[in-house]
């Protein structure tokens, strides 16, 4: 889908001086290229504005000299919520019609499985009652989806995973913009997610597509039932998730996490390689790898089992 930068700034209210380029999408200033619309809403992020490809960028009067001359300034002071705007410019058209998917050798589809387009399957996939797939995914060879597993459009799946029952992977994040008076605005999230080889996902879990670019679980992670995984994380390779972790909007793990049950992470943060947090842990910050951790907020666990014996000590002293 591409659109004149006229038509996109006509509709979210926006004047610009400048050649009336094509544009065929959103990304972040560090990520958009030449033919894409970009954004600037925090000052930690100034630094990325002078070597920002973007063609435009949706930014308040006073950043706006840090652009490159090749790059358009679209003034606002509410660029989170013309981001939003726009996004519905870019967002995936979902319609009921499908089509029998490209399937390799020796697949096993039940006759109640419902495609979308432009599907394409491995050797040797299985594909239980009651699955839907939607446009544009692809499914590795010897992958199993267990019944009522539901795909989103634009999502790939490795060799060799399984997905059990109720799960759903591609859905939208959780993201919106916020007006004035306090009305929210979705942000259309025109993302996918890329599962790689050798995973196994639980029974009722929801992987979140990314706002843009991609949420990754790569090869051999393996995540419990009942797990939620936001917008554009990045989960490392070999990843052990027990059941009910949450992770918010990217947070990125590094290779073999362990994550005890009912763990969750703050969003924009990294766990090193190798760290494991224990049961319950709330993670607020980036933690170094190799070590393990408890509590809310997340601390070393030796540190956490001397505050508890202290507490213990208070409380039987009284």
């Amino acid at each position: 889908m591409t659109y004149k930068l006229s038509q996109i700034t006509q509709a979210l209210n926006i004047d610009f001086t400048g050649k009336d380029i094509n544009i065929d999408g959103i990304h972040t200033l560090r990520e958009a290229t030449s033919t894409q619309l970009s954004f600037f809403t925090d000052s930690k992020y100034a630094s990325q504005l002078p070597d920002t490809k973007a063609a435009a960028v949706l930014i308040d009067e006073k950043h706006a000299a840090l652009l490159p001359r090749s790059t358009i300034a679209l003034i606002t002071d509410e660029a989170y919520l013309k981001l939003a705007l726009a996004s519905k410019f870019f967002a995936h058209k979902l319609e009921s019609k499908g089509e029998e998917p490209k399937a390799g050798e020796g697949c096993d589809i039940d006759q109640s499985v419902r495609f979308g387009k432009n599907v394409t399957l491995g050797d040797h996939v299985t594909v239980l009652a009651g699955c839907y797939i939607g446009d544009n995914v692809t499914v590795g060879s010897d992958t199993l989806l267990h019944p009522n597993v539901t795909i989103y459009h634009g999502t790939h799946i490795g060799e060799r995973c399984i997905v059990h029952s109720g799960t759903v992977i591609g859905c939208d994040g959780y993201g919106f913009a916020h007006t004035k008076l306090g009305e929210h605005v979705k942000i259309y999230q025109n993302g996918n997610v890329i599962i790689e080889d050798d995973v196994e996902v639980g029974s009722n879990c929801a992987i979140d597509r990314a706002v843009f670019g991609t949420t990754t679980i790569r090869k051999g992670t393996k995540l419990d039932n009942l797990i939620q995984i936001a917008h554009n994380c990045d989960v490392g390779e070999h990843t052990l998730c027990a059941a009910q972790v949450g992770l918010a909007g990217s947070t990125t793990l590094g290779r073999n996490v362990v994550m005890g049950g009912q763990s969750a992470t703050a969003g924009h943060l990294e766990i090193g390689a190798f760290a494991t947090i224990a049961g319950k842990g709330g993670v607020t910050k980036s933690l170094e790898g190799g070590k393990t951790y408890a509590g809310f907020p997340a601390i070393e666990i030796r540190l956490w089992r001397k505050m508890q014996a202290a507490l213990m000590r208070l409380v039987k002293n009284r």
